[in-house]
């Protein structure tokens, strides 16, 4: 595939992975599957590349608009950076096909659950914005929700932050927009670790991972913004329509 057409699904990709605040990993992954024909663990290692520069200019535009809480985020991502290796380590010994299976129902279980927020959700206009004020609790939770965002990032590479925003937004009544960036914080350290992990096992396409990664980050800022504006059930019903269809191209892709 060409670098000027990479270059524009990397912009596309990092729209929605800013609008939806993943970060766009989830939705690399399955275009290196099905259009460049990448194993699973491939198509991991690859995304890494984009998902790190996408991420830390999603995470500079949310701060924009909310600044993000700096005590939970570093408990979470102090444990995240541990378990993001061991994650790693236990998906590079998988079958491919198994992991993308396995990748595909975690997948298909969030959008699921997110649907189900969108359907039956009820907020006022202040816990609808950004400003929200999240639950008050101990630190050390935080810490916990790290150690499932470092596995879930190791195992899936970009899975963390999608699998701590729904724990944010449950149990500790964060916003959705504030989860989003709490949940990206949060994996920042563990991003690195699983794309040093990948690479060195040789499962990162960096010719293919860079064209993306730079077209990203053209567009991050506009999902960023179209995200802040929207109405948290309305960006709830956006980030499960999202996820499920990741789910049915990675399983109909592993068939």
């Amino acid at each position: 595939m060409s670098f000027a057409l990479l270059l524009a699904v990397g912009a596309a990709i990092g729209f929605l992975g800013g609008l939806v605040g993943i970060g766009g990993g989830l939705l690399a992954i399955p275009f290196l599957v099905l259009a460049l024909g990448f194993e699973q663990q491939a198509a991991q290692g690859t995304a890494l590349i984009m998902v790190l520069p996408a991420v830390l200019l999603t995470l500079l535009n949310y701060h924009k608009h909310a600044p993000i809480p700096l005590k939970p985020a570093l408990a979470g991502a102090s444990t995240s950076v541990v378990f993001t290796w061991l994650g790693a380590q236990f998906a590079l010994g998988m079958a491919p096909v198994l992991l993308q299976q396995i990748y595909a129902l975690f997948v298909l279980c969030l959008a699921l659950y997110y649907f189900y927020q969108s359907r039956w959700t009820r907020h006022s206009l202040a816990t609808q914005s950004a400003e929200a004020k999240p639950t008050s609790v101990s630190i050390y939770y935080f810490l916990l929700v790290g150690m499932i965002a470092g596995t879930a990032g190791g195992v899936f590479a970009v899975g963390g932050s999608v699998l701590v925003v729904p724990l944010l937004t449950t149990v500790f009544k964060f916003s959705q927009f504030r989860a989003q960036a709490l949940g990206l914080t949060m994996v920042v350290p563990g991003i690195i670790v699983a794309l040093i992990t990948y690479a060195a096992h040789g499962q990162v396409a960096f010719f293919s991972g860079l064209p993306l990664a730079v077209g990203s980050l053209f567009l991050v800022p506009y999902g960023v913004r179209l995200a802040y504006a929207l109405a948290e059930r309305r960006l709830k019903f956006i980030f499960a329509f999202t996820l499920l269809g990741i789910s049915f191209l990675l399983y109909y892709s592993s068939l």
